[in-house]
């Protein structure tokens, strides 16, 4: 089975009749089928990005078809029990070739205050602890909360996100199921992760969108894990067009794990945007290891004075892998801080991408901000570019960025080997010690032992 015959007969094109579809399927609010109708509008409208944009010029999509992907219709299937995947996998609710080659789930160990989890766009689990909705914390896939909390969540659905920056963003906008939301009321502190997986099987799609809501003085923790798809082994690949928006409200905090581990035959596309307001912190983690190609939009805006942003990246590449992740820290009130650092290691003949911009507005004294990309080439023909950038219009500020690219240093190699290490071990050895300054930075252990097997997987003696 190819990526043009993928999506079954039954399935639904991206095409006005799906939409119809797709809002009859779910009915919700009225103004929910609007927004997706005006997405659709614009979606209809425009072409496949191409490389005149600053953000898509290093991203090759000859060989991306938008016509070999559909939204699969809902299969029957019962609810996956609570915990781990591999007890959907054991009951048979999951095709075991859905995850292989994929390291243990990073919620796998962490005990959860909820659990969300979509196969192909259809909801197989949802899941959340009772005395949290006691609270008013609402949590679990959009088509149940919108109908339950419209008027709550009205506010806030496809107000972060620009719906019509290109074709991508204009797709998901209108097409968007499985998706997950989490709303924390004021002064509510949850003190265990909550989780959303979203899964696809050879040949699938995955539209989901994530929105976090925190209100004022609320602190929660959200791991949002991707997994499945096609790979070299199988050539269905899959297409994920997604979008997260994220709400920090006054003295709110934050922790955002956003773990993309598809197989390395899907299609990642996505954009992403957090606003956090006045004395808000957020700490957001990015973790990119799979895909086939990934272009991804990753924004923060900090929006009230004192908001305080952490932005941690870890990516992995190897075979032809290409990821494309294009950041932006926006300063638009006083007294804000950013701290970015994105971390990458490539083998094979992969290529990583990093495009950072610090834009700093007129009103943004005071600002805090700093970027760094390090990235760590494994082979001769692995490629990555990083270009940070500043824009300040403020005159009163502390910005600075830095980006690094370099080999491992044979003399590394040769020390740990002399030492009775193989030339894996030593590899992986010297990559973990390269990856800690920013696993040192995520607080959540789970997580951090996660990605760190998860890279440890994948490392080959160096080339």
């Amino acid at each position: 089975m190819t990526a043009a015959t993928a999506p079954a007969a039954a399935a639904a094109a991206f095409d006005r009749d799906a939409l119809d579809q797709l809002i009859a399927a779910d009915p919700l609010p009225g103004w929910v089928a609007d927004k997706r109708r005006a997405a659709f509008d614009a979606f209809a409208g425009l072409a496949l990005p191409d490389r005149r944009s600053e953000n898509w010029m290093r991203t090759d999509l000859r060989l991306f078809k938008p016509k070999a992907w559909s939204l699969r219709p809902r299969v029957a299937a019962p609810d996956v029990p609570a915990g781990l995947l591999a007890e959907a996998i054991s009951s048979g609710v999951v095709a075991e070739e859905t995850f292989l080659d994929q390291p243990r789930q990073a919620a796998a160990d962490t005990s959860l205050a909820g659990r969300l989890v979509s196969l192909d766009g259809h909801v197989i689990h949802d899941s959340c602890d009772p005395a949290l909705l006691k609270q008013g914390v609402v949590f679990g896939p959009a088509e149940r909360v919108l109908a339950e909390h419209g008027a709550a969540i009205e506010p806030h659905w496809f107000s972060v996100i620009d719906s019509r920056a290109d074709w991508f963003a204009a797709l998901h906008a209108a097409f968007h199921r499985a998706s997950a939301i989490l709303y924390v009321p004021a002064g509510v502190t949850i003190r265990e992760p909550l989780s959303a997986l979203a899964a696809i099987s050879p040949g699938g799609v995955d539209t989901s969108h994530v929105l976090v809501v925190l209100g004022d003085g609320a602190e929660a923790t959200l791991l949002t894990e991707t997994a499945g798809g096609g790979d070299a082994t199988n050539p269905a690949g899959g297409f994920h067009c997604g979008g997260t928006e994220i709400v920090v409200g006054k003295g709110a905090f934050l922790r955002m794990v956003n773990l993309q581990n598809w197989n390395t035959g899907v299609w990642h596309f996505a954009r992403q945007k957090a606003v956090v307001r006045e004395n808000g912190r957020l700490q957001w983690t990015l973790g990119a290891l799979g895909s086939r190609l990934s272009q991804v939009a990753q924004d923060v805006a900090l929006a009230g004075r004192h908001a305080d942003a952490q932005v941690n990246g870890v990516m992995f590449t190897e075979g032809r892998q290409h990821l494309v992740y294009n950041t932006l820290q926006h300063h638009e009130a006083p007294a804000c801080k950013s701290d970015l650092l994105y971390k990458g290691a490539l083998q094979d003949r992969s290529r990583l991408v990093w495009r950072g911009m610090i834009k700093v507005d007129k009103a943004a004294q005071k600002t805090d901000g700093y970027q760094r990309n390090d990235n760590l080439m494994l082979s001769n023909e692995a490629r990555a570019d990083s270009i940070p950038g500043l824009e300040i219009e403020a005159d009163d500020v502390r910005c600075t960025h830095g980006a690094t690219s370099g080999r491992v240093d044979a003399e590394q190699l040769f020390y740990a080997q002399a030492r009775g290490l193989s030339a894996d071990e030593a590899a992986r050895l010297v990559v973990a010690g390269f990856f800690q300054q920013v696993f040192d930075r995520i607080t959540i252990v789970p997580v951090r032992e996660a990605l760190a097997r998860a890279i440890g997987s994948r490392i080959r003696r160096v080339s």
